[in-house]
């Protein structure tokens, strides 16, 4: 059994998000959590939100048992990137890119 959770349009960058879903990667979900909760990058507090999520989706969609529950995969895409405009000298200006991700995060029971 699997259990899957999206979060969509996440105001964190992609590259700033993979690096954390590589600490995570095939975990157990309580460890994946511990490491969320300990771990300082912007990113931990939506991918635990996320995490949550799956946990719930998995205890009651699917009854798994979270005790034998893992992180199977974890994935990053860019979602929109949001352009802004930052006033500078002599009339110019400097676009500001500010990056959005959509994440999947799918639990699996060991076998």
């Amino acid at each position: 059994m699997r259990a899957t959770a999206k979060a969509t349009f996440v105001r964190v960058a992609p590259r700033k998000v993979q690096i954390v879903l590589d600490l995570i990667r095939n975990k157990p979900v309580d460890e994946a959590m511990a490491i969320l909760k300990f771990t300082p990058k912007a990113a931990c507090e939506p991918l635990q939100k996320l995490l949550k999520s799956a946990m719930a989706n998995a205890e009651n969609n699917n009854d798994m048992d979270l005790a034998n529950s893992y992180v199977a995969e974890c994935r990053v895409d860019q979602g929109p990137t949001l352009k802004r405009i930052r006033p500078r000298d002599k009339g110019r200006a400097y676009r500001i890119n500010k990056k959005t991700s959509h994440i999947t995060l799918v639990l699996a029971e060991k076998e």
